[in-house]
C-alpha cells in the first residue's frame, strides 16, 4: 500500500471516530433533555429554587403591580402560599403578569407553573386546553355597570341595555355571557371588546361606551379606586352567569395538582378552626389532631408524601394566613365581604369548604 493510501486511510477513519463521537454526544444531550421533560413540575419547581405564578398584575385587589414592581392582592397571596409550603420562605415567586388571551397559551409552554389569576372554571378550559382546575377560591357572578346619569340603577335588568355600547375584553367567558345574555332578553348591544380589563375600563370612563361588563368583585373593585360609589351602579342584583375563579395547572401532573389542591385546603381549614398566622404558634394539636396532622406536629406523613417538608402547610398560614386573612386584607378595603355569601364558611352557609386532613 502507498503511503498517500495509508494517510488517505488514517484520515477517513479519524473522521469516522470524530462523527460516531458527535453522534454519541447528541444522543445523549437529547436523552438529557428528554430526560428532564419528564420530570414533574414539582420536580422542576423544587429544582429551580422558586415558583413561577401567572397572575393578571392589573386586576384591583386580586393582583396589583406596585410602582416597585412587586405584586399584592388575593390572587397573588395564593402564589406566595404555594412558595411557603414548597420552600419554607413566600418571597420564593416569580410573577408574570398575563393577558386573557396569553394566560392559558403560557400555562402550556411551561412559561408559568401555576396560573393564579381570577380565571373561571368552566368545561371547555377543562376538558380541551389542556388544564386542571384546582379549588375555587372565589366564587363570583358576571354584573355590569353603567353611569346613574344615563338612568341606569342597582335595579336595571340585562334588558336595560337595548340600544347600548358594552365594552369588555375579548376572549374570555364575559364576553360570551353578555352576547348570549343580550340576546335571550332580546336586547340588541354593539359589543366593544378589548385585550385587557383595564382598557374597558378607560374607554368606560372616556364615555367611549356606555356599558363596562366583567365579574362583579372587578367591578366593586374598580368603583372603589375611582371613587364613584354615588356615579356608578351595578347590575343586575342576581349576575348574570357563575364564575369559580381559582388556580389553574396542567393537566395530568397529579402530583403538583395534590400540591396546588392542598395549599388552598390548608387555608380554608385553618380558618374554619380560628387559626391565623398570629396564634399558630399555641394551638393545641393534641387537642385538635387534624391541625396536629396539618401542621406536622403530631405526623407530617401526609405533608412528606406528597414531596414536602411536614411543616409545609405550618408556614402557609405562618407567613401568609389562612383564607380570612387572606380575604380580609386584600377584598374588604374595595367592599367585598364574605359575610352572607357565597365566599362565607360553608358553615355560615357559603360555599367555601376544604375535605378533611387526614
Amino acid at each position: 500500500m502507498s503511503k498517500k493510501a495509508i494517510v488517505s486511510l488514517l484520515v477517513l477513519s479519524m473522521v469516522a471516530v470524530a462523527c460516531a463521537t458527535d453522534t454519541a454526544e447528541e444522543e445523549v444531550a437529547v436523552e438529557e433533555e428528554h430526560d428532564h421533560s419528564d420530570e414533574s413540575t414539582l420536580e422542576m419547581v423544587l429544582e429551580r429554587g422558586f415558583v413561577k405564578c401567572g397572575v393578571s398584575g392589573s386586576a384591583t385587589a386580586f393582583s396589583e403591580t406596585g410602582a416597585d414592581g412587586s405584586i399584592t392582592g388575593f390572587d397573588a397571596d395564593y402564589c406566595y402560599a404555594v412558595a411557603a409550603a414548597l420552600f419554607g420562605d413566600y418571597s420564593k415567586v416569580e410573577f408574570k403578569s398575563l393577558t386573557s388571551a396569553e394566560r392559558f397559551t403560557s400555562l402550556a409552554a411551561g412559561d408559568i407553573d401555576v396560573l393564579i389569576r381570577n380565571t373561571t372554571w368552566t368545561q371547555s378550559r377543562d376538558t380541551e386546553l389542556g388544564n386542571d382546575f384546582g379549588p375555587t377560591t372565589y366564587f363570583d357572578g358576571q354584573q355590569l355597570m353603567g353611569r346613574n346619569s344615563d338612568g341606569i340603577s342597582s335595579s336595571s335588568t340585562l334588558a336595560d341595555i337595548d340600544g347600548l355600547s358594552v365594552c369588555t375584553n375579548a376572549g374570555t367567558t364575559t364576553e360570551k355571557n353578555i352576547t348570549e345574555g343580550a340576546g335571550l332578553v332580546g336586547a340588541t348591544i354593539t359589543l366593544v371588546t378589548v385585550e385587557k380589563f383595564s382598557e374597558a375600563m378607560d374607554k368606560f370612563i372616556a364615555g367611549e361606551c356606555d356599558i363596562v361588563t366583567t365579574d362583579g368583585s372587578a367591578l366593586v373593585g374598580r368603583r372603589a379606586v375611582n371613587d364613584a360609589l354615588n356615579d356608578w351602579s351595578i347590575f343586575p342584583q342576581s349576575p348574570i352567569s357563575k364564575e369559580p375563579l381559582g388556580p389553574v395547572y396542567r393537566s395530568n401532573d397529579s402530583m403538583w395538582g395534590d400540591v396546588i389542591n392542598w395549599v388552598v385546603y390548608a387555608t380554608i381549614i385553618a380558618d374554619e378552626y380560628g387559626v391565623t398566622s398570629a396564634n399558630v404558634d399555641s394551638v393545641d394539636t393534641d387537642a385538635f389532631p387534624e391541625l396536629g396532622r396539618l401542621f406536622g406536629a403530631n405526623d407530617g406523613e401526609l405533608q412528606t408524601v406528597m414531596g414536602l417538608d411536614a411543616k409545609a402547610f405550618y408556614n402557609v398560614i405562618k407567613q401568609v394566613g389562612n383564607y380570612d386573612e387572606i380575604y380580609s386584607r386584600n377584598l374588604n378595603p374595595v367592599g367585598l365581604f364574605r359575610e352572607g355569601g357565597a365566599n362565607d364558611r360553608w358553615t355560615n352557609g357559603g360555599l367555601i369548604y376544604a375535605p378533611p386532613a387526614r
